[in-house]
């Protein structure tokens, strides 16, 4: 086959030569015409389907300087002579081509209407022209540097000028494309904002019916929206009610994606205007039905817009009675099942679901698709701790819900709310004015308009003699815009009332002052307004009064670096006043905890590891946890509070037993009542018994050895007999020593007797002196054994320095120091020591005085001002009865540490259970 003759056209240099004489000369400038049209006809056509869609086309194109005839063909083209209207459809009034040759801007507030009326088709030679000047000019806006060409040689004007004048559906179709490619850059976006082109933009898709066409301009629409001023000037300008109406009548799929991806542009930071419209549009319920689109990105994008105007609450109940809710919240829970769905793809929905929670009509409908238990979900999911803050806040909605509640309470909200009050605060943005609960919307009117009502009860006022005058009341003055009085502008010698009598000082001062103004909502206002809800229950104790929840709102009073909201204050109060909370407070240890954590200041961190924490609201602390155990003593000790402790200690389960035996020395203050529980009815024994078996709380031991000291205090309140007063070592005397002269080289008296060790070692001693000192010396020196008529009696099984003590104790010495010798410093062990070979010593020769004597020095060393509680446990394990009463005393002495008292019971509790206690 022969190949093809070479054309003119084949060559870019022709066509741009023709196109830079038609441009040059003008459309029908030339004396041949026909030729002249034809051959840029030709060139045109060339030039689009060759040399510009040829691979680099573009660039060679805007290099050899195309750009510049092109635009100023499609000038000449827009302001050419049409011929009159009434010779053919496709002519223009001469006032249009007047305007589009002088080439002005079109004012942004001009209508769609004016430009219409006054405008028609072109003639078919110049709409064959402008179709392919206008597709080449599209085609190379794909390309950035192109578009920035376009840009600085002016060629926006003219296109919004040929979209203003030419209304045949392919010239707009082609115009659109070309302003929606040159909108990708935000430099272009600006200038097509600026001239004018959004209205036309809008009137064009009205009025067009071609496919094509209507996508390019929802196109063009889409590619404006680039910033919010931008978003909300096409909103403005009326670009979103189109929209949404081609979107209830078109069943085009192409058009239909077009449009929920311009929708998706536009109501991104949704504006009012945008709702408006695509409510009165008829867009919701159309959105809600593609949200089930067999087609994935009509199906997505569709979603996230209705999750975008979740932001306007003036749509939320339409979209609402639309489906939306059941339609957003689906999606949330398939988006959270599915493994490949991360955070970013749930947040849009997360933020809508709880934005659906301000109205009453959606909370209903949530809560009936399963909304609560997937709000739960993310408030247990750590993945999802950005959005806690605001899942909280959405479920105060729900706060006079009483079946809502019942659920959120099943589903074990409470310890999650106590969580978060101590939670760090999410990264949320902050919703504006607009996205306000709808139940109660605002009223906008443009002037200031009285409501017939308040101009009736003002006539009222004026006829009764309360005001003087119609300026003497205004709508402004409502007790919701009224400031609160200030304190100081109280009367001084005003007299305070019953309820700031009985106010503590705790809350007074940790909070805010009971005449002060409400305080702004804080982060954790939402958390306490649901907690403060719950504990109103006429039985909270099921949901409130346990370890979780406790600890949770009092590492926030303790913890908070501010003032601590007085909700959170009243709640405790509420609790330990409730008489159904008592048993719970026992059970859960909540009065010890209550004790340890705001009178003692010891937090279960703190334990057994100490956690350096401020201490500069301690004393307010230590107050208010006071006030809360009084509260507890005044349920307890009433009737039914001892029914009830008597019931636990009686009849309760062994934990119950134990929790109710620890807690009686916190809130019983009754003689009658704790000595009839704890010592009558065996509470104390219980208790004991409960230290050698596992621990049934982690804070047990601390929270027993604190009741043991509480329960010493209620024996003994103003005197502690069981610990004597010390009497510190360096006052002491020091008695002389008697054995002493019998260690120099020339002895007085000379020693008669020598015992000899396993070591070899003689020790000198006297025969009488040693004899009369012990029944045990008495019967081997002066009886009838052989070693009364030895000179080097042998003492098998002693070490030097546990025969030392012994020997001076023989001879007399009572106090001299010899028992401290044998007696390990701190911090070394005393089983299998010295001391304990000294002890035991002791006892085998019968000599009880040296064995207390031995005892006070170990209680000297490893007890006294230096010990600390690690060395309880290791005295305890010694065996000894006297050490073990030294070491309650010292764990119960007062102005113990409670920390330093808790570690040494649980050296106690240790040495009781090492096999090797068997005195026990």
């Amino acid at each position: 086959m022969a190949a093809a003759k070479p054309t003119p056209t084949d060559s870019l240099s022709f066509c741009l030569a023709q196109l830079t004489e038609a441009a040059g000369e003008g459309l029908g400038g030339g004396k041949d015409t026909a030729i002249n049209e034809t051959t840029l006809g030709r060139a045109l056509l060339a030039l689009r389907t060759r040399h510009v869609k040829a691979a680099g086309g573009i660039e060679r194109f805007r290099a050899r300087g195309g750009l510049l005839p092109l635009l100023a063909l499609l000038r000449r083209a827009s302001a050419a002579d049409p011929a009159p209207s009434q010779a053919g459809p496709g002519s223009a009034p001469p006032s249009v081509e007047s305007a589009a040759s002088a080439g002005p801007a079109p004012s942004s507030g001009s209508t769609p209407s004016a430009a219409s009326s006054s405008t028609s088709s072109p003639p078919a030679r110049l709409r064959k022209t402008l179709d392919l000047a206008l597709s080449i000019l599209a085609n190379c806006c794909t390309e950035g540097a192109c578009r920035a060409e376009v840009r600085r040689l002016g060629g926006i004007l003219p296109l919004v000028t040929i979209l203003q004048c030419v209304k045949t559906d392919s010239i707009q179709n082609r115009t659109a494309r070309a302003l929606g490619n040159l909108a990708m850059e935000p430099e272009s976006c600006r200038a097509i904002h600026s001239a004018g082109a959004v209205p036309l933009l809008v009137e064009s898709l009205t009025a067009c019916q071609d496919s094509q066409c209507r996508q390019s301009v929802v196109r063009a629409i889409r590619n404006l929206a680039d910033l919010p001023q931008h978003r909300l000037a096409l909103a403005q300008q009326g670009a979103v009610r189109p929209l949404a109406e081609l979107l209830a009548a078109v069943p085009d799929p192409a058009l239909t994606l077009a449009l929920v991806r311009a929708l998706l542009e536009l109501s991104r930071g949704c504006s009012r205007a945008c709702a408006e419209q695509l409510s009165l549009g008829g867009g919701l319920g159309p959105l809600v039905n593609l949200a089930s689109h067999p087609k994935k990105a009509v199906r997505e994008t569709t979603i996230l817009i209705l999750a975008n105007l979740c932001a306007q609450g003036l749509v939320r109940p339409a979209l609402g009675n639309a489906g939306g809710v059941e339609v957003l919240l689906g999606e949330l829970q398939r988006r959270r099942g599915s493994t490949g769905a991360g955070p970013a793809s749930q947040q849009p929905l997360v933020r809508a679901v709880c934005l659906l929670c301000r109205e009453a009509i959606n909370r209903a409908r949530l809560r009936d698709a399963g909304g609560l238990e997937l709000l739960m979900g993310l408030l247990r999911d750590p993945r999802a701790s950005t959005w806690h803050p605001r899942v909280v806040a959405a479920l105060v909605g729900f706060l006079y819900d009483t079946g809502a509640l019942g659920r959120l309470q099943a589903l074990g909200l409470v310890p999650l709310l106590a969580g978060q009050l101590c939670g760090e605060a999410g990264d949320e943005e902050e919703e504006g004015r607009e996205a306000a609960s709808w139940d109660f919307p605002e009223e906008r009117t443009p002037e200031r308009v009285e409501a017939g009502s308040f101009q009736s009860l003002r006539s009222w006022l004026i006829s009764e003699g309360y005001v003087a005058g119609l300026g003497d009341i205004s709508p402004d003055r409502s007790p919701e815009r009224c400031p609160l009085p200030s304190p100081l502008a109280q009367p001084t010698n005003a007299t305070p009332g019953p309820a700031l009598l009985r106010t503590p000082r705790a809350l007074r001062s940790l909070g805010r002052s009971p005449a002060a103004p409400e305080e702004p909502w804080s982060r954790e206002g939402p958390a306490l307004l649901l907690l403060s809800r719950f504990s109103q229950a006429p039985d909270p104790s099921g949901a409130l009064v346990t370890s979780p929840a406790l600890c949770g709102l009092l590492a926030y009073v303790t913890g908070a670096p501010g003032p601590p909201s007085p909700r959170a204050l009243r709640i405790l109060a509420r609790l330990t006043c409730n008489p159904a909370c008592l048993e719970a407070f026992v059970r859960s240890y909540g009065a010890a905890l209550l004790r340890a954590w705001l009178v003692l200041g010891v937090a279960p961190d703190d334990w057994p590891a100490l956690r350096a924490r401020p201490l500069s609201h301690h004393s307010q602390h230590r107050e208010l946890g006071e006030m809360l155990l009084q509260n507890l003593t005044v349920q307890a000790e009433s009737p039914f509070g001892v029914g009830a402790l008597t019931h636990l200690l009686l009849s309760g389960s062994p934990e119950d037993r134990v929790a109710c035996a620890l807690t009686l020395p916190f809130i019983c203050r009754k003689p009658s009542l704790w000595r009839r529980l704890l010592l009558d009815q065996g509470g104390l024994r219980v208790l004991l018994a409960a230290l050698t078996r596992p621990a049934p709380h982690p804070l047990f031991l601390f929270f027993a050895a604190d009741s043991l000291f509480c329960l010493q205090g209620l024996v003994s309140p103003t005197a502690n007999p069981v610990l004597p007063p010390a009497v510190p070592r360096d006052q002491e005397v020091p008695s002389p020593c008697l054995y002493e002269p019998l260690l120099g080289p020339a002895p007085t008296p000379a020693p008669d007797l020598h015992f000899l060790l396993d070591s070899g070692l003689r020790l000198p001693a006297q025969r009488a002196a040693s004899s009369t000192a012990s029944p045990f010396f008495r019967a081997l020196l002066a009886g009838s054994f052989a070693e009364a008529h030895m000179d080097l009696v042998p003492l098998r099984g002693l070490s030097s320095s546990a025969a030392w003590p012994i020997l001076h104790h023989l001879h007399g010495c009572r106090g001299c120091g010899a028992s401290l010798g044998p007696v390990p410093p701190l911090g070394q062990p005393l089983l299998g020591s010295e001391a304990e070979e000294a002890l035991e010593a002791a006892g085998r020769f019968l000599l009880p005085g040296l064995e207390e004597e031995l005892e006070e020095a170990v209680g000297q060393i490893h007890l006294g001002p230096q010990g600390g509680p690690e060395s309880v446990g290791e005295v305890f394990r010694l065996g000894r009865p006297r050490l073990a009463a030294h070491c309650a005393r010292w764990t119960l002495g007062p102005g113990r540490c409670p920390r330093k008292r808790a570690l040494a019971l649980v050296g106690l509790v240790e040495a009781a259970g090492d096999p090797r206690m068997r005195w026990l």
